[in-house]
C-alpha cells in the first residue's frame, strides 16, 4: 500500500508559491516481503482545458490544449540486483523527500469544469509482472505578484457621452477614475465618478465587479462570465453635476488574476453604467488586476539539483530491507479546489458584459 503526505509547512492553507520547499514523505506499507524494480518521485505543474461545441444537429467538435510548466522525476529507489529487484521487508518505510517549486514564473492553482492548472506530486511503485502502484496529492500554487505588468501602478481613466432622444431630450457625460489598475486581495478600491447630466431624465450610476475566464485551443476560445458584486449610488437628478465617489471592497477570498497562461486566463472588469429608464445605458469598463497577498515565510535550505532533494546519508545502502518506524501519518492536505473560487456562471461571447 502507497500514499505520499505533505506537511502544511509553508502556511495553514496548505499553500505554495514560486522558490518554497515542500518537505513530505512516501510510505509504503506491506504486509510480506516485495520485490520491487524502481520508486520514482514525480513533480509536476501543468494546465488543460477542453470543451465541445455543436454545430447543427450533427456536428459535434472538442477543442483541448495542454501546457506544461515544469515535469521534475527522481529515482528514490533503483534496481539492485541482477534480476532487476530489489527486496523490502514486511511493514512500514519511510522516504522522506524535498522538493524546491521552480522560482520562476509560473500560473497560480485553477480549477473550473472546462480548465484546470494543477501542481502536484506523485509517487510511483514499479514491479515486475505487476501494475504500477501510483500515489498523488495536489497542492495549492499561489502565483507571487508580477509587478513587471504594464500599467499595473497607473492610474485608469474612461470616459462616455449620452444622447437622450426617447421619452426625453438633452445629453449625458460621464468621467470615472480610479487610482490604478492592480490591487492585492482585500484592498479597497476606489473609484470617482463625475457625472454631467443636461438631460430630462434622472440617472442612477452603478458599479459592478467582475470576472472574465478565457479558455483557448485549437485556434478557438471560449469565455465565461461571473458577477461578483455591484454597488449603486444616489441617482443625479435631470440639468445637474455630481461626483461619486465609492470604495469597493476586493473580497479576500478573490482568486488572483491569471495573465501567465497562454490557455487559461482569469482577468476582472470593473464596470460603471448610468442606469437610464427607456434608452440603452452608457457604460465604461476598465481593467482590474488581483494581485495575490502571499504572506513573507522563511525559506528552507535550497536544495541541489533539479529541485530535488532527498533525506539521508548518501553512504546508506540502495535498498533498506528494515522497515522504518518513522512519524505518524501527517494530518492529510485539504483536497485540491478547497481554495475559494465563486459559484461559475457562464455566458457566451454576446453577452451582457460585451467582451
Amino acid at each position: 500500500f502507497l500514499w505520499t503526505k505533505i506537511p502544511l509547512c509553508q502556511t495553514a492553507r496548505n499553500t505554495f508559491t514560486n522558490g518554497d520547499t515542500i518537505n513530505g514523505r512516501i510510505i509504503i506499507e506491506t504486509s510480506k516481503e516485495i520485490r520491487i524494480q524502481l520508486l520514482i518521485f514525480i513533480a509536476q505543474g501543468k494546465a488543460r482545458v477542453c470543451w465541445s461545441e455543436h454545430y447543427g444537429q450533427y456536428q459535434h467538435y472538442v477543442y483541448w490544449a495542454d501546457e506544461k510548466y515544469y515535469d521534475v522525476k527522481h529515482h528514490i529507489l533503483r534496481e539492485a540486483r541482477q534480476d532487476g529487484t530489489g527486496v523490502i521487508g514486511k511493514g512500514r518505510h519511510v522516504f522522506p523527500f524535498s522538493f524546491k517549486i521552480p522560482d520562476r514564473k509560473l500560473p497560480s492553482s485553477f480549477k473550473t469544469s472546462i480548465g484546470k492548472i494543477v501542481h502536484k506530486l506523485k509517487a510511483e511503485l514499479h514491479q515486475s509482472m505487476k501494475l504500477t502502484k501510483k500515489a498523488k496529492v495536489h497542492f495549492t500554487f499561489v502565483s507571487k505578484a508580477d509587478m513587471d505588468i504594464p500599467g499595473l501602478m497607473e492610474p485608469q481613466y474612461g470616459c462616455k457621452d449620452k444622447s437622450v432622444k426617447v421619452f426625453g431630450s438633452g445629453n449625458i457625460s460621464m468621467d470615472v477614475h480610479t487610482t490604478r489598475m492592480g490591487y492585492k486581495q482585500g484592498e479597497g478600491l476606489q473609484v470617482t465618478l463625475d457625472v454631467t447630466n443636461h438631460s430630462s431624465r434622472a440617472v442612477k450610476p452603478k458599479f459592478i465587479l467582475y470576472e472574465k475566464k478565457s479558455f483557448f485551443a485549437q485556434g478557438r476560445r471560449k469565455v465565461c462570465t461571473n458577477e461578483i458584486l455591484k454597488e449603486k449610488a444616489e441617482a443625479v437628478a435631470s440639468s445637474s453635476k455630481e461626483t461619486v465617489t465609492k470604495v469597493i471592497s476586493i473580497p479576500r477570498e478573490l482568486p488572483p488574476s491569471i495573465l501567465n497562461c497562454s490557455i487559461i486566463k482569469l482577468e476582472y472588469r470593473l464596470k460603471i453604467h448610468l442606469d437610464i429608464k427607456y434608452t440603452s445605458d452608457p457604460e465604461i469598463k476598465l481593467p482590474i488586476v488581483i494581485l495575490p497577498e502571499v504572506p513573507a515565510v522563511k525559506q528552507p535550505p535550497a536544495p541541489a539539483g533539479f529541485g530535488f532533494e532527498a533525506f539521508g546519508s548518501p553512504n546508506q545502502p540502495v535498498w533498506n530491507t528494515t522497515p522504518q518506524q518513522g512519524p505518524q501519518p501527517m494530518d492529510p492536505p485539504p483536497p485540491y479546489g478547497a481554495y475559494a473560487m465563486y459559484p461559475p456562471n457562464s455566458h457566451s461571447d454576446k453577452d451582457s458584459y460585451g467582451f
